[in-house]
């Protein structure tokens, strides 16, 4: 019994960590995601079978990897098509060892990261399917991690695979490889914003998704060494996930950044941040290194009262030049706020009003208080918490906005 409970938390430790490059590896085989997943799983069902009573393997990863790609070529044996184009084929040791074997591992991998965040997919599908099939999270934990029903995720992950089904497995190049970049970024971002600042439920943050972004991120670069922009988001990542210990009280409460002790914050996360930070910039960076360099003006500062200011408002102005929106004007106007004052800032923020986008938006209304209390205008900004507060979906946060509007 007790050797039978170590194999099955062997098993669930190396598919998590296994997974990707298991999947990865078939797909390259069957040039089809959905089969792929579904004939690593059949490996992972052969290990729970096997392992139990034969013992964990010296190299389980790889030991997943040949079962999963037999099965794939059995597959494959049986499909007149195959049979056609590989008549010589003797034993599937020949095909695991000889025709597959070309490329090392990293560029299926690689691979399989693009295709799960193809530009085709809607952004949610994308989260799922990078989630389900890089992360090696199960559609139940992906539905918990963002409040939504298992059948929901489900749904997700099936069409986006359907909607895959056909096309090549490869690595893009070109413009399309800068498009389809982007498109990986931004799903690894999406993930650890929503760790980061959960946007509905009772919890202010979810940190294993945090780190499931860090854990992709850090594959990426470890995957394309030469690009800034992914060493640009690992660095924000980083540099941003080292204030999490330091984000919320005793009873889960939310702190805020210049209330938090930065004692607390992970001074081995922030190193780690600065240097893949001064990477990026070396190789030239974009969007991510920017705010990377923001989010460092913070890391750098002992205290709130160090913090650079001007720099951050400069950097700003910058990135809202490279990448205009709505969310970074009103950041910017934050930065004028501390550098020049909450006038400056409410001459940034207030043009903000008139767009559509941003109704919905409680963070503006929220920081427009913040800068009404500075300047004294208590009644004013009494009813923008108020407002900020019935927009949030997040019961912390709620709680902390109807907490500032009472003390107005």
């Amino acid at each position: 019994m007790h050797r039978s409970t170590n194999a099955n938390r062997a098993i669930e430790t190396v598919w998590r960590i296994e997974a990707a490059r298991v999947i990865a590896a078939v797909a390259r085989l069957v040039g089809d995601v959905g089969l792929a997943e579904e004939l690593a799983q059949d490996a992972l069902v052969a290990a729970l079978e096997q392992w139990p009573s034969e013992g964990v393997p010296r190299n389980p990863g790889a030991w997943l990897t040949t079962t999963a790609k037999r099965r794939a070529i059995d597959h494959l044996r049986r499909r007149e098509r195959f049979e056609r184009s590989m008549p010589d084929l003797v034993t599937p040791e020949s095909v695991e060892f000889a025709d597959f074997e070309e490329e090392p591992i990293e560029d299926d991998l690689l691979r399989l990261i693009f295709t799960a965040c193809h530009p085709v997919l809607p952004y949610e599908a994308r989260v799922a399917l990078t989630l389900r099939l890089i992360g090696g999270l199960t559609t139940d934990e992906i539905a918990r991690a963002y409040l939504v029903p298992s059948a929901t995720v489900g749904q997700r992950i099936s069409r986006a695979k359907k909607a895959l089904a056909g096309m090549p497995f490869e690595l893009p190049s070109g413009p399309d490889r800068t498009a389809r970049l982007a498109a990986v970024l931004e799903v690894i971002y999406l993930i650890f914003n929503e760790g980061y600042s959960a946007t509905a439920g009772d919890d202010w943050m979810r940190p294993a998704l945090c780190n499931e972004a860090m854990r992709l991120g850090r594959i990426l670069t470890g995957l394309m060494p030469a690009e800034p922009e992914a060493h640009g988001l690992i660095a924000l990542l980083e540099i941003q996930a080292s204030r999490i210990p330091a984000r919320t009280g005793p009873s889960g409460e939310p702190i805020t950044l210049p209330e938090q002790d930065r004692g607390r914050w992970d001074r081995l996360l922030i190193t780690r941040g600065l240097a893949a930070l001064t990477k990026a910039e070396s190789l030239g960076g974009g969007v991510y290194t920017l705010q990377a360099a923001i989010a460092a003006c913070h890391a750098r500062a002992m205290t709130a009262a160090e913090t650079d200011w001007s720099r951050m408002s400069s950097l700003y102005a910058q990135l809202a030049a490279l990448a205009p929106s709505p969310v970074i004007e009103l950041n910017r106007a934050v930065a004028v706020s501390m550098a020049d004052g909450p006038e400056a800032g409410l001459a940034v923020l207030d043009p903000l009003l008139a767009e559509p986008t941003m109704r919905q938006y409680h963070l503006l209304p929220a920081v427009r208080a913040d800068f009404l209390v500075k300047l004294g205008r208590t009644a004013e900004a009494k009813a923008e918490f108020e407002r900020a507060a019935a927009l949030t979906k997040n019961e912390r946060e709620r709680a902390l906005l109807v907490e500032r509007a009472a003390a107005c």
